[in-house]
């Protein structure tokens, strides 16, 4: 899977709850930094993503997305279920071997 796929893939598994597809995409080793916390592990990630994110009837719209074959940039902007805007962010993935090791998300 070409990088911007694999962000792109990211967001899907997320907006979808396929978690067991979220955990596919990322190493054993992930780890997202954000203003708020930090996530160590995959399992960590998932594991919040699934059960502990404040509102999970989300949806990732994506409106710019620039990839190199180890870096992936994405911006945009979270919608809540009514379609209003949550927040926009700008997501910097790192790649290694086909799967994201990482990501420092900012938001506004």
């Amino acid at each position: 899977m070409d990088p911007a796929t694999l962000a792109r893939t990211y967001y899907e598994a997320i907006d979808e709850d396929e978690y067991d597809r979220l955990r596919e995409l990322l190493t054993a080793g992930f780890t997202q930094e954000r203003s708020d916390r930090t996530f160590e592990s995959r399992e960590a990630f998932v594991s919040f993503m699934q059960h502990d994110r404040p509102d999970r009837d989300t949806t990732h719209e994506i409106e710019h997305v620039t990839a190199t074959p180890d870096r992936v940039v994405v911006e945009g902007t979270l919608r809540r279920s009514n379609g209003d805007v949550w927040f926009r962010f700008a997501d910097a993935f790192e790649i290694e071997d086909g799967q994201l090791a990482s990501l420092r998300t900012y938001s506004i």
